[in-house]
């Protein structure tokens, strides 16, 4: 299957959900729904919008890997898309996410082609897609468009800086409850949809230590679990159990935006 109507197909890398992966391709709508699309002048709005696709991308989908050219700049209309360090063991670990508030891909616009990280879906996403040669086209005769690649790149350096710090200093269980916080406010609920071993990955630890800290939380009444699918029953308490770290990536990223 191909991704919109004009990009090369995407590869099907077998990720932790374990479910064949398929996209697709849906007609031009909703860009507006992308914070950082809705908050452009409506003159470089309207250069960007020939060159506008959609498409539904599913939980799980590998869009780039360490590498790979970004044929596309991505702009997410909900869900999250996850940034991934790969180390030469095939070992990987996330360092940044980007939502509706964000892009990946935007450092195309001063022709940085080939991407450093593995970008993949972490939860069910819409999103609106520009060809890179497109943006970057436009991006040459626009200094909005180049500042919103240069403060967004410094939004992901932002959060890979806290990320590390976070892996590196915070138990498992912290760490946990940041990410279950941050994935429910993509989510736009308390409903996030995932498995163990999917979180796993992200986080960086065994599943065996994700399945401790979920059947601890929810044997205290936190949060349900039950095939994939974890509800948020206590956000108080969850938020409670959390690091620093997920009001510290909220300040940082409203600071920066």
């Amino acid at each position: 299957m191909r991704l919109g109507a004009s990009s090369l197909p995407l590869r099907l890398t077998a990720r932790p959900t374990g479910r064949n992966i398929a996209v697709t391709s849906l007609n031009f709508r909703f860009p507006l729904e992308n914070k950082l699309l809705a908050g452009l002048p409506r003159a470089q709005f309207d250069l960007l919008t020939p060159h506008m696709t959609t498409a539904s991308l599913p939980q799980g989908l590998v869009l780039v890997e360490p590498g790979d050219e970004f044929e596309h700049v991505y702009f997410p209309h909900n869900g999250m898309l996850s940034l991934l360090a790969v180390l030469r063991d095939g070992k990987a670990i996330e360092t940044a996410t980007v939502g509706r508030e964000g892009v990946v891909g935007a450092m195309a616009g001063f022709g940085l082609y080939k991407s450093l990280v593995r970008v993949v879906v972490q939860m069910p996403t819409s999103l609106t897609k520009i060809p890179s040669s497109q943006f970057r086209k436009v991006a040459t005769g626009s200094d909005v468009l180049r500042n919103l690649c240069i403060q967004y790149n410094e939004v992901l350096l932002s959060q890979a800086r806290v990320t590390a710090a976070c892996n590196a200093l915070h138990l498992i269980e912290a760490r946990f409850c940041r990410w279950l916080l941050q994935s429910a406010d993509r989510a736009g609920g308390d409903t996030v949809n995932l498995t163990q071993e999917f979180l796993a990955e992200m986080l960086g630890v065994r599943r065996t230590s994700v399945t401790e800290v979920a059947t601890k939380l929810q044997t205290a009444g936190l949060i349900s679990y039950s095939r994939g699918v974890i509800k948020i029953l206590n956000r108080p308490a969850v938020a409670k159990l959390s690091c620093e770290c997920y009001e510290t990536l909220l300040e940082q990223s409203s600071m920066l935006l």
